[in-house]
């Protein structure tokens, strides 16, 4: 079968070559123009006055545009049009748009835009989440809290009572390929549009808004991606509307790149948190009643804010069972850049909320974190009427709990058990370099939060030669959808990945397509290409069963042949007598979701179809007198289901773990106190390295079919060993915890500075 085979990626051999091409490669019309921002120098206030003339007069220009030339709305925001476009005099943040620059080349459009002279009214800004609470600014009327039982009286009565705070920082995607879009006028003001985005039918949608214009107008393609991470999910829309808004006003062809550090001044990063804990547990370290505080800093627009902090809320429970808990959230509005959609979208800050917690109480208790973590576990299912009800904070029963086995296969496949004790006894011996090793798992819910998304389309067609050419409503950005994709219809219709052809996700042949997120792209993408197929096989069955005078549900599709009872052709001839007997051999497919069920006021419902699951034991060293730290070994067992394609998902895992391992330990984002980000270059900004992967790196898949009936029993792994790094701070604070007696209280990201500063904070004590 072809699922299930470890194919490389379909697009490897032309990524390694440099022969993928990507938005910019794309040859542009001869007369092409080239846009770029104007940005604002202030994170708050009001544009006074704005002199364009020397941008006007600048080399190549052609034209400037403000917010009262563009011809309809002025919003690019994903979520309540909150968003202009360009500033229409008010300014929210450092870096954005004020004005547009259309030129005759990208350096001629940069260059030109840095000429405008711009006076401001500026008022002090709100940068951090102190600020945001002090001045009580929020998106929300107030906090949104969900509860279950009574955490507070759980608390007080606990034999064992501990508090705490842990801040954790944003993260900059740092996709290769930064923000990108081409845009071509069509007869009639139609629009074609080049995206480097997610999610194009919301380009499609935000396109024709700003040019007023039906959706059925505007055209959007998307081959591939360098990248996404989430940062392309909405980021994309002011690109693509800028170069709509100016070919419709020029009639010429329109192109818009960011420079990395534009890319990085102007779009919005993974929301940093501060979330404060209140915890009461027993003397086995049963949490026994527990509450949250999460501060989320958004920035200046709402973007996906909501949704991401809801997922936060969501993820607090981790793998564990927590029978009284509340959870109080807050979605604070700052003079930042707008924070948006980052791989996990809220579910790690607040799935590392509750392993500090876990963490924390090991130490309280002076136990092994590992066993704290086994005793708070969800039940394991066996199946008996009488087993333990799993049900999480927001009332969704846990039916599919596999961290039991998934736990102890990992435990012992990594000689955890000899390995700490092995670190302790480094530690006793060592005075500077200190080890600590950890355990941390996995439990991350699968679907959309917002119920609607959770659906998808596709479009085959089977050639007379047999050749078979599909399109579907995901994008690619690297993760290897499309492979999984074409093995699917490969193995519908029994034929080699040679017959196979992907096209490029275009708004024309698949409509109303969700974005490639949530890490649904192969569950509901999939399942759709398998209906599509499935509809074509069927007919083609029939007919052929006619023809050869036998059951259709009799007639096989295998190794790239039609079995009909005793008569046997290619299924290249069995397309071709199909075609000449005029059967279709085009379908449509369509797949939704079944079983969901949220409503996110309340906090209650069933908002995911199942989980994932893994986990992840993480060795490290640290130089206790600079700070200086090193990932030793990491060992991880995750579950992704009956794997599609065990190689893709292999190396879904691995990347995974290294930037979330990244996003805790070397990328730090920092703004100065006039809200200038001073990280935007990779000369300031450092993204793990090659030199920054664990030196002994073990991947494995956990064997474990999927109980829920998604493709081929698979599950989701784009976003769920994004969570496995967090295993590397909380090594990283097993390490310091070996200098002194008080907890580390290590903070993330967990630079060398940091844990300098909380190497001599217990050294101190």
């Amino acid at each position: 079968m072809t699922v299930a085979a470890p194919l490389p990626h379909d697009s490897a051999e032309l990524h390694v070559t440099g022969k993928a091409r990507y938005v910019d490669d794309l040859p542009s019309p001869a007369g092409t123009l080239h846009l770029a921002f104007g940005l604002s120098a202030i994170a708050r206030g009001r544009v006074t006055d704005m002199d364009l003339s020397a941008v006007r007069a600048a080399p190549g220009v052609v034209k400037v545009l403000t917010a009262n030339d563009l011809p309809h709305a002025n919003d690019v925001s994903p979520s309540i049009h909150d968003e202009p476009l360009l500033s229409d005099g008010s300014v929210h943040y450092l870096g954005q748009p004020l004005f547009l620059v259309v030129a005759t080349s990208h350096t001629l459009a940069r260059k030109a835009a840095r000429l405008a002279d711009v006076s401001y009214d500026e008022e002090p800004p709100l940068l951090t989440i102190d600020d945001a609470m002090a001045a009580n600014s929020h998106f929300e009327d107030g906090p949104r809290i969900w509860q279950r039982g009574d955490a507070d009286a759980a608390v007080a009565n606990a034999p064992h009572r501990i508090s705490g705070t842990i801040e954790m920082g944003g993260q900059e995607h740092f996709y290769l390929e930064g923000q990108a879009a081409l845009v071509q006028p069509q007869d009639n003001g139609d629009m074609l549009v080049h995206s480097s985005t997610q999610h194009p039918t919301e380009i499609q949608h935000k396109v024709a808004e700003a040019l007023g214009l039906p959706m059925h107008a505007i055209r959007v393609e998307t081959r591939r991606m360098g990248g996404g991470f989430g940062g392309k999910e909405s980021q994309g829309n002011a690109l693509a509307v800028s170069c709509a808004v100016a070919a419709s006003l020029t009639g010429r062809a329109c192109k818009m790149r960011y420079d990395r550090d534009d890319d990085m001044t102007v779009t919005g990063k993974r929301h940093d948190f501060r979330i404060s804990y209140e915890v009461g547990f027993d003397d086995q370290g049963r949490v026994l009643g527990i509450s949250f505080l999460q501060l989320a800093r958004c920035g200046w627009a709402q973007d996906l804010s909501l949704p991401v902090a809801d997922r936060a809320m969501l993820h607090a429970d981790n793998a564990y069972q927590l029978d009284n808990i509340r959870i109080e959230s807050h979605r604070l509005k700052t003079n930042t850049q707008s924070a948006t959609a980052f791989r996990g979208f809220g579910g790690p800050q607040g799935m590392l909320g509750i392993e500090r917690v876990m963490d924390h109480i090991a130490h309280a208790l002076g136990t092994d974190p590992l066993e704290v973590r086994r005793v708070n576990y969800y039940a394991e299912k066996d199946g008996a009427d009488d087993a333990p009800k799993n049900t999480t904070p927001y009332g969704q029963d846990v039916t599919d709990f596999v961290l039991h086995d998934l736990t102890a296969k990992l435990i012992d496949g990594s000689d955890y058990t000899k390995r700490r004790a092995a670190v302790a006894e480094w530690n006793a011996a060592n005075p500077v370099l200190k080890k600590g090793i950890a355990f941390s798992p996995v439990k991350f819910g699968i679907s959309f939060t917002l119920t609607h998304l959770n659906q998808a389309g596709a479009l085959v067609h089977v050639y007379a030669d047999g050749s078979i050419q599909m399109n579907h409503g995901g994008t690619e950005m690297g993760q290897g959808l499309n492979q999984k994709v074409a093995q699917v219809a490969a193995s519908r219709f029994g034929v080699a990945m040679s017959a196979v052809r992907i096209t490029a996700t275009d708004t024309s042949k698949v409509p109303n397509t969700s974005a490639t997120a949530a890490s649904s792209g192969s569950d509901l993408n999939g399942m759709a290409v398998r209906n599509a197929c499935d509809l074509i096989r069927a007919r083609m069955a029939d007919f052929i069963g006619r023809y050869h005078q036998c059951p259709s549900d009799a007639v096989e599709f295998a190794g790239g042949f039609v079995h009909a009872g005793d008569n046997v052709m290619t299924f290249a001839q069995a397309a071709k007598l199909c075609y000449e007997n005029r059967v279709s051999l085009s379908a449509t497919g369509f797949y939704k979701t079944p079983s969901l069920s949220w409503d996110r006021i309340k906090g209650q419902g069933r908002p995911f179809y199942y989980f994932a699951y893994g986990a992840a034991v993480t060795e490290v060293v640290i130089d206790t007198l600079t700070g200086e730290n090193r990932i030793l070994r990491t060992d991880i067992l995750h579950d992704a289901g009956t794997s599609l394609n065990p190689a893709l998902d292999i190396g879904q895992v691995e990347g995974a773990y290294v930037q979330g391992a990244g996003w805790l330990t070397t990328e730090e984002l920092v703004w100065d106190n006039k809200g200038q980000l001073r990280t935007h270059a990779p000369s300031t900004y450092k993204i793990p390295a090659c030199s920054d992967r664990p030196d002994i790196f073990n991947v494995t898949l956990y064997e474990n079919a999927n109980a829920e009936d998604t493709i081929y029993r698979s599950k989701a792994v784009g976003e769920p060993p994004f969570m496995l790094g967090i295993s590397a701070l909380l090594a990283l604070s097993d390490a310091v915890a070996a200098c002194g007696a008080p907890y580390p209280d290590l903070q993330a990201p967990a630079t060398p500075e940091r844990i300098l500063k909380a190497v001599q904070k217990v050294q101190d004590a």
